[in-house]
């Protein structure tokens, strides 16, 4: 999967779980079913909230994009469907062309060791994949055993 592909498929599938998460709280708020909606809509609408940023932060690298672009990227999945504009705007900037870089090249950046590292994960994309996950649902169950910001509702 070329980074534009799996970019443009984890961007359609945060703003898909956007849709399931406002369709729980309508349950939840509008009809009253109570608070299951919003309990399974609200995982996996954070699952993938948290695989979108991890995929900004590895295509980012991956394309050379600057720290800003990459932390605006990131900044996308806070507003419900800013994700799926966002992919268009970069792919008309040609912000998305070209396949992994799993070689160093002559350019400055292949020197460091952030850009070493990317190398290493995308030319190991089974074992990345795993590794990726792993991370996510660690920083995921972190975050549901803190609970919810400013308390339980």
């Amino acid at each position: 999967m070329s980074p534009s592909a799996l970019y443009r498929t984890v961007a359609r599938a945060e703003a898909i779980t956007w849709t399931l998460l406002i369709i729980a709280m309508v349950l939840k708020y509008a009809v009253k079913v109570g608070d299951w909606p919003v309990s399974i809509a609200g995982f996996v609408h954070g699952f993938v909230f948290l695989t979108y940023i991890a995929t900004s932060i590895l295509v980012g690298m991956n394309q050379r994009w600057s720290k800003r672009l990459i932390l605006g990227a990131a900044a996308t999945s806070v507003i419900p469907y800013l994700t799926v504009p966002f992919d268009r705007w970069l792919e008309r900037r040609g912000k998305l062309v070209g396949s992994w870089r799993t070689q160093a090249s002559e350019h400055p950046a292949d020197q460091r060791w952030t850009d070493s590292s990317m190398r290493w994960l995308v030319a190991r994309p089974v074992l990345s994949t795993i590794a990726l996950f792993v991370l996510i649902v660690a920083v995921f169950s972190t975050m549901l055993v803190m609970g919810p910001p400013g308390g339980r509702s």
